[in-house]
């Protein structure tokens, strides 16, 4: 009795961290360990993630309630306000987390194998693939009985990030807050907070100033002033 209360609630933590006590597979995925995907066995496969995308992609673009509706289902957290425009690939969907505020554009590719998070207030380009997965580089160990291995490492993007156009985002890296990421970047190592990066392999270019944000935040200020002069000459 005491055994089985104890393996249940053992079982119950591990959930939780996302380990399955009886799927080998599945566990080295989620622990960043090599895995084999034929090994994961089908109440942990893909299919349910991909078979949501797959609605959600099936959908008028009209149909934005549903849409978000339907995303908020598919992702593992999310904040109050979000929209993936579609279509959009996912692995697994719920390893996805996402802030408040957060934006995707089209055909962006979400490979979760593992943890893909984001902060609040990010905005992610077009065609843009974040790939939790890789391979081993030596052949001989890639495959394996008609099958390949596998390892997955974690995504962090952090706060305030803006994520150009057909960016690749590589296994295991994190972004830092507030920092922007050029169209075709294809991102190998860590980004640190408040850069410009580009480049394949992306550099960085520069750090983003003080002068930067003053001249933002002065067009902002222009932006509502000339929009209340707009509103007040048209009577809205």
């Amino acid at each position: 009795m005491f055994l089985t209360i104890f393996m249940s609630w053992i079982s119950g933590i591990y959930l939780k961290v996302g380990i399955n006590l009886r799927d080998f597979d599945y566990n080295q995925m989620k622990q960043g360990e090599l895995y084999l995907q034929k090994g994961i066995k089908r109440e942990n496969s893909s299919l349910k993630g991909k078979k949501k995308a797959e609605l959600i992609n099936g959908l008028s673009i009209e149909k934005r309630e549903e849409i978000v509706s339907l995303e908020k289902e598919l992702l593992g957290k999310h904040g109050k306000e979000l929209y993936i425009t579609p279509p959009l690939y996912v692995s697994y969907g719920d390893n996805i987390k996402v802030g408040e505020n957060f934006y995707a554009n089209k055909d962006c590719i979400f490979m979760d194998t593992n943890n893909i998070e984001f902060g609040d207030n990010v905005i992610v380009g077009p065609r843009c693939c974040f790939y939790c997965a890789g391979h081993p580089i030596y052949g001989d160990v890639r495959s394996c009985d008609n099958d390949y291995f596998e390892f997955s490492l974690p995504i962090k993007v952090g706060n305030d990030v803006w994520i150009g156009g057909n960016v690749v985002i590589l296994p295991g890296i994190t972004i830092g807050n507030g920092s922007v990421i050029g169209a075709g970047a294809v991102v190998t190592k860590n980004v640190p907070s408040e850069v410009i990066v580009a480049g394949n392999p992306a550099v960085i270019l520069r750090k983003i100033t003080e002068e930067d944000k003053k001249k933002w935040e002065t067009l902002r200020k222009n932006y509502y002033e000339k929009k209340e002069e707009f509103d007040k000459n048209h009577d809205i």
